[in-house]
């Protein structure tokens, strides 16, 4: 008999241990001895686990092929485990002669008996320590899983603190970026603002009068403007602080306090003499390289935001280019409305003809140049009266209506009726003056004949009011406007007139609104001079002309030359 068994563990060994004990036993070798080969058996097994691998333990039997009357127990390395090569183990037990057991005495039976009962617990050990094994085995299974557990929780711990740090970080970088982002929008949209509030007025004490307006309180607690050549400035003392009169000089901004500001393009100063416990910013007022003036700032709270001071510099050179636009502006419509105002002629003193004439220039931007009236006589003894309108405005306007009218004088000295005169005015203009254009209204007055000549080129038609009081629009057939490149033969048109008639010549600027058109406007220009009687008129024509004006007016941004012409005929 032979017989093998594979250990691997404890439990193997526990129960190759078994069964060789009950082997020995059906073989009849004593208790004594199957308990020492089980004791032997079991110290070699452990030790063999204890080292590690896989081992063979092999029991052969006396009825083994050439075996002996012995049972022989060997433990050999496993050939595919780790313990090869290793010496093998063998004890040995001899197995007695048939019929040994049985001539025993009662002290053989008593020690058979310890040997048994000592096998038997030896069994219950073998299964107790199986189970133990095996609870060892599961708790050494738990207790490395509730150490990677552990170590789980703890990394995916950290990796939470550290997410909910970069998020809180995150958090925090876009609170800061988007406050930045509408700080920086909300300044460029007041930067925008005032700069067009600057610049929609061309009074430069406007200008001057809109900057506290615009900075206090959000960005200001005071401002004061300092403009060199102002006339207020001439009359008061000259008493500005120390950091004012450096920027004047040097033309960079300055900042007097008693501590440092810190800003951006700003040289910081010792605090001002006149007020040393409030800080100042002074900030030039200068266009095209010419200083205009200093503005000066106190803070609205303790000091200013370095960004907020980038923003007042700029708003400071905006309102210095403001201003300097204002001021050009202004030199040149003085200069255009006093020489408009020297181009236009003295009404003559004409023997039962009373003339009132009035010329108000443009109150809105650079538009006045362009309208103008004349009045002169021709050599047949008659009256010519015109008014009219050359496009454009300013400098260059005002020098075409002077050549118009010089022109136009020239031309009636050879004679010819009204339309005759328009016809060589507009042939003038196409071929010297390719690129203006005008509009004018010609009346021609006899002194032997109660009637009226008159002819319109592209302007609005004359009024008449008749002596009973009602008033008549000479809209006939009008020729177009002067200088277009047209040829053309304007003609003329005769009315009788009746002594105390009253004729008005006038441009668009007194009719004409934006909202409404011309049409209504001329309505009202003649309910207007209905409402005066011919004895009015002729008694003052001066007065009458100022109270027309005023009605007319009154709804008029006067952002256009006004030119009114009144002729009343005598009884």
């Amino acid at each position: 008999m032979t017989r093998t068994w594979r250990i691997d563990s404890v439990t193997d060994a526990a129960r190759a241990r078994i069964a060789v004990a009950r082997l020995a036993a059906e073989y009849g070798v004593p208790t004594v001895e199957r308990a020492r080969l089980a004791t032997a058996l079991s110290g070699h097994l452990r030790q063999c686990l204890t080292k590690g691998g896989a081992w063979l333990l092999t029991l052969e039997g006396p009825d083994a092929p050439g075996g002996a009357a012995a049972l022989r127990a060997v433990v050999t390395p496993s050939p595919d485990a780790g313990a090869a090569g290793r010496a093998p183990w063998t004890v040995t037990v001899a197995c007695p002669e048939p019929g040994r057991a049985a001539d025993a005495g009662p002290e053989t039976e008593d020690a058979a008996g310890l040997a048994e009962a000592l096998l038997g617990a030896d069994e219950d050990t073998a299964v107790l320590l199986e189970k133990l094994a095996e609870q060892e085995d599961l708790v050494v299974f738990h207790r490395e899983e509730l150490h990677q557990t552990n170590q789980g929780v703890l990394a995916l711990h950290a990796e939470l603190d550290a997410a909910g740090r970069a998020q809180r970080e995150a958090f925090a970088a876009e609170r800061r970026a988007r406050e930045e982002a509408e700080n920086a929008r909300r300044r460029l949209r007041f930067l925008a603002d005032a700069s067009a509030a600057l610049n929609a007025s061309l009074n430069h004490d406007e200008i001057v009068r809109r900057l506290p307006e615009l900075l206090v309180p959000r960005y200001a607690g005071s401002v004061d403007v300092w403009l060199f050549d102002h006339e207020d400035d001439r009359r008061r003392p000259s008493v500005h602080p120390g950091a004012a009169v450096l920027a004047a000089r040097t033309g960079r901004p300055q900042y007097a306090a008693d501590h440092p500001g810190g800003l951006p393009g700003v040289d910081d100063r010792p605090p001002s003499a006149l007020d040393p416990g409030r800080p100042l910013m002074c900030l030039p007022l200068a266009a095209r390289r010419t200083p205009l003036g200093v503005l000066t700032l106190s803070p609205p709270g303790e000091r200013w935001d370095p960004d907020d001071a980038v923003m007042l510099i700029e708003l400071a050179r905006r309102a210095g280019i403001a201003m300097d636009n204002a001021r050009r502006f202004e030199h040149n419509r003085d200069i255009a409305e006093t020489l408009q105002r020297a181009l236009l002629t003295d009404l003559p003193a004409t023997p039962g003809l009373s003339l009132a004439a009035r010329y108000l220039p443009a109150t809105h931007g650079l538009n006045i140049g362009g309208d103008w009236y004349d009045a002169f006589r021709q050599r047949d003894g008659s009256l010519i009266t015109v008014i009219g309108d050359v496009t454009g405005h300013g400098l260059h306007a005002a020098v075409m209506m002077s050549q118009l009218r010089t022109a136009l004088r020239a031309y009636a000295v050879d004679g010819g009726g009204p339309g005759r005169l328009l016809t060589r005015l507009h042939g003038y203009l196409r071929h010297l003056q390719p690129d203006l254009f005008a509009t004018a209204v010609i009346a021609r007055f006899h002194p032997d004949e109660h009637t009226l000549t008159w002819a319109a080129a592209g302007h609005p038609p004359p009024v008449l009011r008749l002596p009973d009081g009602r008033v008549r629009v000479l809209d006939a057939k009008p020729g177009a406007m002067l200088g277009i490149p047209l040829q053309q033969d304007i003609a003329d048109h005769t009315e009788r007139l009746t002594p105390g008639s009253t004729l008005a010549l006038y441009t668009d600027g007194l009719v004409e609104r934006r909202a409404r058109g011309i049409d209504p406007g001329i309505e009202r220009l003649a309910a207007a001079l209905g409402a005066y009687g011919s004895a009015e008129l002729g008694a003052d024509l001066e007065e009458s002309a100022d109270r027309i004006l005023h009605p007319l007016l009154s709804d008029s941004e006067r952002d256009d030359d006004v030119c009114l012409l009144l002729c009343h005929l005598h009884g």
